[in-house]
């Protein structure tokens, strides 16, 4: 592997970064999009049935925040109704849509990243391949053109062709697998946007009944 890093010359540097980067972003967001670190699936069940009657104790309502991001959220319609067990049905979803607002600023988190990262890879393979051709016209300098090829420089031909092969060759293979695990992580972010907006819905009903 060195060796083909080798001979890609120091166009390939840029997209072996690339390559790093790309593999720690994709290994975090698996880590942190997690169903039960986003929205574990019973947790609105728990948090009515907690607050059947009355606003739970503050304990309660700090344990629900750390549970999860939805547990964020929902920990905010609570803490709303403890500063204020008289706030309108508007502040209430406000303060809800406020918390979710949060919550998927940090499931988009680095995503953006990744995505720059596999628009970027294609753009530096090109730029590897254009150095590439560079180095070959430079090898048939004062041999009359490529048509001289054979009263060139053989060694400087060859790495030309090697470097403009390699870097595009891995410009690609950076760049498709970080748009598939992007586009993986933009559907699974959604999905869970629509299921926290959903279940935001479901505990503003249940929190209005108890703020009357």
């Amino acid at each position: 592997m060195f060796s083909i890093i080798q001979a890609a010359g120091w166009p390939i540097w840029p997209l072996v970064a690339c390559s790093v980067l790309a593999l720690a972003l994709v290994i975090e967001r698996f880590s942190s999009l997690k169903t039960r670190k986003v929205v574990p699936p019973r947790l609105v069940d728990e948090a009515i049935t907690v607050s059947r009657t009355a606003v739970p104790s503050t304990d309660v309502v700090a344990q629900l925040e750390q549970n999860s991001l939805l547990g964020e959220v929902l920990a905010s319609g609570f803490r709303a109704l403890n500063a204020n067990p008289k706030l309108t049905e508007e502040d209430l979803r406000s303060s809800l849509e406020g918390a979710g607002r949060q919550a998927a600023h940090k499931l988009e988190r680095y995503l953006a990243a990744l995505a720059t990262i596999a628009s970027a890879a294609p753009l530096l393979g090109l730029l590897g391949t254009v150095i590439g051709m560079i180095e070959i016209f430079g090898s048939q300098a004062g041999t009359g053109g490529l048509g001289a090829a054979t009263g060139g420089n053989p060694a400087q031909l060859a790495q030309g062709i090697s470097i403009a092969l390699y870097n595009t060759a891995f410009g690609l293979i950076v760049a498709i697998p970080s748009l598939i695990f992007w586009r993986y992580f933009r559907a699974r972010v959604d999905s869970y946007l629509l299921s926290m907006e959903l279940a935001a819905e479901r505990f503003v009903r249940h929190l209005n009944t108890l703020r009357k």
